[in-house]
This record gives structure tokens, C-alpha cells and sequence, in this order.
């Protein structure tokens, strides 16, 4: 792999919705979401009414396709004003068939703080899995971890050095890679016990796993594909998946995996693992195949 480093600030087409699982939602026009079903909307007015909401550069929002009402169903933290909430409606007030809106607790945010996994100048991410090119080894993580970071150890005294950070992508992608340069730590091709044998796509109610270095292993299913979350000022990343699995700052970055195949690294999410929550993740494709890395 030949080293660099990549910053990617362009926004992908967006022609997406939201979808998430245990939050009351709400129509533009204000009627339940278990109203008596309608026809799918057309592409065309999923693709305007996105390009709407992206349009509105909101802090805080989120959207994918719902795959079972085939609408755009835009997400709103505890962040966005009803004043901004209003001017969402408003911006798709003529796709009233197509869009509908959730609120949820907290605030949507990359999961990045200090504590246990992999440090640089204090700050704490999770390494996603190791993978290599050619002879040389590295590990991929979120690409807002990997942002201005030069250096990574061990832990949070930075007395054990791993490598340095040789490529990143973020925002529009969120994915970063590191290179392993320092022989007397290990990096097997495994996540935690279990001994990846490849990558995967995935795919709307496959079951899932993520593991953190913070809250460990979780479970749960995907709930969306293509999802585009605004972090807030100026972040906003597109093409990911999104569950219902929980996680907590410091686990950005760490796998999400469906048996011993990866499918993705985590960018961020909203809520906790006290209370349940929703997080999303970079397919791993996207990164190996930018950088002509393979997992092992």
C-alpha cells in the first residue's frame, strides 16, 4: 500500500431515508405512522425530498430508506430546534406522501473520548480488524479518529507505540487505516475469539455483531442501508449502515462483523447501552478497496 493520506469533503448523491427501530414516528402531515398504508412513493420524490433535507444542512439529522414503507423517514436528535423541525416540514411539505420524521434521545455523534483501545494524543478509538498489503500490516479504524492523529499506541500512557496513521477519509467517508510498525505487538487476524475469513455485504434484518473497546460485544440486526448522518459542523458522512446495536464513546471505529466475515467499521450513533440506541458503520469494502488492502 502506498501511504497517504486522504481527506474526502464531498457528499455523496443522497437519495435516502431513515429507519429506525422503537421511536414513535410522526408524518409531515402529523398523523400516525400506522395510518392505513399508501403506495410507495416514486424514486423521484424520495430523491427530492432527500435532497431537500440535505439541502437544509441541519445538525444532528439523519436519513435512510425504510425498506418496509419504501419512505424517507428523517431522524432528528434532541439537538434540532423545533424552529429547525419546522423548516424540515416545510422543505418537503409538498412530498407529505413520502417523508415522515422521528425524534430520539441524545444527540448523534462520532464515539470518540479517552479511556481503553487504541490512543493518540489523547484520544481513544477501537481498532476495527488488522489487515494487510503485500508484506505490511495495518488496522483500520473510523476515519475521525485517524484525522490529525499521527501516531497510535497501546494505551493511554502512549509508552507502546503500534504505528503511525497513513491514510484518512472523513467526512463523506468515515474510515482511516494505521500501520502496524512495531514488531513486539501482536496483530492477528481475528476479532477477539473469532477468526475472520473475509468480508461481507450487508443487508436489511441480517444479524449482527460489533465489538468495543468500551462496551464489548453487542448484537443486534441492520435496519437500513445507505444512511447519511450530519454530525454537526460540516460532518456529514453517507453510505452507511445502520442497527439497533448500542455503543459508547471510544468505540468508533471497531467492527461490525456476521460470523467470521467483517462488513463494516463503526462512524457513530446516538443513544447509549443503558437505555438502547441506534449506530451506524462504514462498509469495509469501501476502505479495503481504496487503499488495496485485504483482511486475513
Amino acid at each position: 500500500m502506498t501511504a497517504r493520506r486522504t481527506t474526502n469533503r464531498r457528499s455523496r448523491p443522497i437519495a435516502y431515508a431513515l429507519s429506525l427501530l422503537g421511536v414513535a414516528a410522526l408524518t409531515v402531515s402529523g398523523t400516525s405512522a400506522t395510518a392505513a398504508p399508501t403506495a410507495r412513493p416514486a424514486p423521484s420524490s424520495l430523491s427530492a425530498s432527500a435532497s431537500a433535507v440535505a439541502s437544509l444542512g441541519i445538525d444532528g439529522t439523519a436519513w435512510a430508506v425504510d425498506e418496509r414503507s419504501g419512505k424517507l423517514r428523517v431522524l432528528a436528535d434532541s439537538t434540532v430546534s423545533g424552529t429547525e423541525l419546522a423548516r424540515l416540514r416545510h422543505a418537503t411539505g409538498r412530498l407529505t406522501d413520502a417523508v415522515t420524521f422521528e425524534r430520539v434521545d441524545g444527540r448523534l455523534r462520532t464515539l470518540l473520548s479517552g479511556g481503553d483501545g487504541v490512543y493518540a494524543g489523547g484520544r481513544r478509538c477501537t481498532a476495527g480488524v488488522n489487515v494487510q498489503s503485500g508484506s505490511a500490516y495495518y488496522f483500520v479504524t473510523a476515519g475521525h479518529c485517524t484525522e490529525g492523529a499521527a501516531t497510535w499506541y497501546t494505551g493511554a500512557a502512549l509508552d507502546t507505540a503500534i504505528g503511525p496513521t497513513t491514510g484518512t477519509s472523513f467526512p463523506g467517508n468515515d474510515f482511516g487505516v494505521v500501520r502496524h510498525a512495531n514488531p513486539a505487538v501482536p496483530h492477528p487476524g481475528t476479532i477477539g475469539t473469532v477468526d475472520v475469513t473475509g468480508t461481507a455485504s450487508a443487508y436489511v434484518g441480517q444479524r449482527v455483531c460489533t465489538r468495543g473497546a468500551v462496551t464489548g460485544v453487542r448484537c443486534g440486526v441492520v435496519t437500513a442501508l445507505n444512511a447519511t448522518v450530519n454530525y454537526g459542523g460540516g460532518d456529514i458522512v453517507s453510505g452507511l449502515i445502520q442497527t439497533n446495536i448500542c455503543a459508547e464513546p471510544g468505540d468508533s471505529g471497531g467492527p461490525l462483523y456476521a460470523g467470521d466475515k467483517v462488513i463494516g467499521i463503526l462512524s457513530g450513533g446516538s443513544g447509549n447501552c443503558a437505555t438502547g440506541g441506534t449506530t451506524y458503520y462504514q462498509p469495509i469494502g469501501e476502505v479495503l478497496s481504496a487503499y488495496g488492502l485485504s483482511v486475513y
